[in-house]
């Protein structure tokens, strides 16, 4: 099982978790509402689980354009 943290705006693969046993309140997916969860987490058949997330370069974008908010996608 892998957790891949992707960015949702570039699509960029921030980072990824290979472990068999994953604590998930330990990777605060319990502060998440269930609204939050539907959106970031999306479980693959395999048992992959894939979150999007923002990389640091998409952040920075939105802190220097902070309209970019409104919109799901901004780089393509």
């Amino acid at each position: 099982m892998s957790i891949v943290y992707t960015c949702r705006h570039c699509g960029h693969v921030i980072g990824e978790i290979n472990e068999t046993m994953v604590d998930t309140n330990v990777l605060g997916w319990n502060k998440l509402t269930n609204e939050e969860k539907k959106e970031m987490i999306h479980y693959n058949s395999n048992g992959d689980v894939h979150i999007q997330a923002i990389c640091e370069n998409c952040e920075e974008s939105l802190g220097h354009h902070p309209e970019y908010h409104e919109l799901d996608y901004f780089i393509q």
